[in-house]
This record gives C-alpha cells, sequence and structure tokens, in this order.
C-alpha cells in the first residue's frame, strides 16, 4: 500500500457531520414546505409530484424543477454555511473539510456566515 501524505488527510468530526446532515435536511424540508405553498399560490394547484410524468405539462414541470432545485440548494448551502458559522465559534477553528491547508477561523470568519 502507498503512502498518504499528512497534507491530503483530514481528520474526521462526527459532530460537524451531524450538524451538517441536521441543518441541510431540516432547511431543504422547510424551503420544500415555502415552496409548495407558494406554487399553490402562484397557480392555484398543487406542485407536480412527479415532473417526469408525460400528464405533466412541460412548462409547468420545466418551471417546478428550476424552482424547487435552485430553492432546495439555496437553503441548504445557506444553512451549512450557518452551521460552519456555530462550529467554527464553537471550537474554534473551521470544520474538517471547509479548512484548508492549516486555516484556523477567526472571528471575521465566523461572523461572515
Amino acid at each position: 500500500m502507498g503512502k498518504r501524505s499528512k497534507a491530503g488527510k483530514q481528520k474526521k468530526s462526527p459532530a460537524w457531520n451531524a450538524l451538517s446532515a441536521v441543518a441541510a435536511v431540516g432547511a431543504a424540508a422547510v424551503a420544500k414546505k415555502g415552496l409548495d405553498a407558494s406554487w399553490r399560490v402562484a397557480t392555484g394547484k398543487n406542485p407536480p409530484a412527479n415532473p417526469a410524468d408525460p400528464d405533466v405539462e412541460l412548462r409547468e414541470a420545466i418551471l417546478w424543477a428550476a424552482a424547487s432545485g435552485t430553492i432546495i440548494a439555496l437553503a441548504r448551502m445557506l444553512a451549512t454555511r450557518k452551521a460552519a458559522t456555530y462550529y467554527a465559534q464553537s471550537t474554534g477553528q473551521l470544520p474538517p473539510t471547509l479548512r484548508k491547508d492549516g486555516q484556523k477561523a477567526t472571528s471575521s470568519d465566523a461572523q461572515v456566515a
């Protein structure tokens, strides 16, 4: 087996894994609920259950896919950034998966997100 460089290794953090997963899943659920309600208000119909279904109008399927993909991805990203800020404030450093080589969180880094 070959040797791995120390720079390529990152310590795993079960706390960060759990925190980021909960934040992302929670944000996606809240965003989906809000998106569904917004869709109903805007169109007067329920959002498509399966946009790939040929019975769903193509225009509606495309709009739903674009809106839901964008809103849910943004919500997950923002929630993960907030979770990273909390983690950095709690531990004094960024989560392992977000650290650059030798990078430490500073008070200004923690306030950015």
